[in-house]
């Protein structure tokens, strides 16, 4: 028995080591995409130019692209894709259902009507339209937040019914955003379509500040929580069993998964599949164990929308393609085959 146990204890041991250098060769390909990132697009630059560009010695046209144009979205994307992986993850386990999101529960419906009602009461060309964009944006989504969590709270509703009522509000909000765009005009309708794309380009060192700093403390929460949200995948009455303050641990969840979504979604637009896929990804690599799942999930959703991202530059050359189009072309097909893969087993 004891050389059994001994076996066993050096075999999970094992796993876990690899798994770590897994985790260690996705953070060196979220490095060297970066590095790639910087180097393509409509202005290319050297890897000489790079460096020169990052530790501050080149002038002129390296500096600025460097600094004021790839750096900051590049930043975006990687902030981006963590905090709306660490949202999915989140939300699947707290919910028990695997197609808990920010797009499931109408996080992202209620941010798009918030941007819609900020284009067109404001001139968008002004600096205050676009920080009143972005705060009616944030408070759009945080509605809906509020909503899910009061149905939730007084009419005590099971997981299922909770992502029944989110597919509710996203209608409800995408409803209210095109009687909004039928009464604007052809300018203004064009804004708020081209805002729903997704795009990591828009905020500034600023913002991604902001997004940093909120993603930082929900992660911090999830990696604090990683054992109570172990113990909610055998059900709510096994994690009250085991001491969990099931009611508690949710409502946290499920305000921080909110909080961090909408303030991408305020910065950003509509980035649609990246919080229910990059979960699912990173469950197939290392299971569903909360140690390793959270930092996978997150580390896999940045890569994603950083790839995402590049590819819109790339493929483009001039301009950029939204990451909202590419995440959901790349997403859907994604999707689906991991469900047929799932299905098989």
């Amino acid at each position: 028995m004891s050389c059994y146990l001994n076996s066993t204890t050096a075999k999970y041991h094992q796993q876990f080591r690899q798994k770590r250098i897994l985790f260690i060769l996705l953070i060196t390909i979220t490095f060297l995409l970066g590095i790639y990132a910087v180097c393509k697009g409509a202005y290319q630059l050297s890897p000489l130019h790079v460096v020169h560009g990052l530790i501050g010695k080149a002038q002129g046209n390296p500096h600025l692209v460097v600094w004021n144009i790839r750096m900051p979205r590049i930043v975006a994307a990687i902030v981006a894709g963590w905090g709306l992986a660490l949202s999915g993850i989140v939300l699947q386990t707290l919910l028990r259902n695997p197609l808990g999101s920010p797009s499931t529960l109408g996080i992202s419906q209620g941010a798009a009507f918030g941007a819609a009602i900020g284009i067109i009461l404001f001139n968008s060309g002004s600096a205050y339209s676009l920080y009143s964009v972005t705060l009616l944006a944030f408070l759009g989504a945080m509605a809906a937040t509020v909503v899910i969590l009061l149905l939730a709270k007084a009419k005590s509703l099971s997981s299922e019914a909770i992502i029944l009522s989110g597919v509710a509000l996203s209608s409800l909000f995408t409803s209210g955003t095109f009687l909004i765009q039928y009464f604007a005009t052809e300018t203004q309708v064009a804004a708020a379509l081209f805002w729903t794309f997704g795009d990591v380009a828009r905020s500034g060192w600023k913002e991604i500040g902001m997004m940093t700093a909120v993603i930082f403390i929900a992660s911090i929460w999830g990696t604090y929580h990683r054992w109570n949200l172990n113990a909610m995948l055998s059900g709510e009455e096994t994690a009250k069993g085991l001491g969990v303050s099931v009611e508690s641990l949710r409502l946290q969840g499920m305000i921080f998964a909110a909080l961090v979504s909408a303030i991408i979604t305020a910065f950003h637009g509509v980035i649609a599949f990246l919080g229910l896929l990059a979960p699912h990804i990173a469950k197939r690599i290392v299971g569903a164990d909360h140690r390793l799942l959270i930092p996978f999930s997150c580390v896999i959703g940045a890569i994603l929308l950083l790839l995402a991202d590049t590819m819109g530059r790339v493929l483009i050359g001039s301009g950029s393609m939204p990451v909202g189009i590419l995440t959901s072309f790349m997403g859907a097909p994604m999707f689906l085959y991991l469900l047929m893969q799932g299905g098989k087993r």
